[in-house]
């Protein structure tokens, strides 16, 4: 009875481990396969071009995220512009094609 009870608590134990680290693992950005076998990182890509479009605006990029409109991919971008006369920063969002 000892030893289903030590069975028991090595394999809760376990259960508990994967659902702690399971999460992380599905956080990680997707990749997509391109024509010459390279991973490029969808999210990677997204945080580059807001780098562009942040820079375009004078601004600071706050968030870029990879999302599917009208089946085609694009990127989320929002930026933080600064205010006019020491006003707060306001937040402008761009969508753009991932290519």
């Amino acid at each position: 009875m000892k030893m289903h009870r030590s069975i028991f608590r090595s394999v809760a134990l376990a259960l508990c481990a994967s659902m702690l680290i399971a999460p992380r693992l599905s956080a990680a950005p997707a990749a997509e396969t391109t024509d010459d076998d390279s991973m490029v990182v969808a999210s990677a890509d997204c945080y580059a071009i807001g780098q562009q479009v942040a820079a375009q605006n004078g601004g600071t990029l706050a968030k870029a995220n990879a999302s599917t409109q009208g089946g085609q991919q694009v990127c989320v971008i929002v930026v933080l512009v600064p205010g006019k006369d020491g006003q707060r920063p306001r937040r402008a969002e761009f969508v753009v094609p991932q290519n």
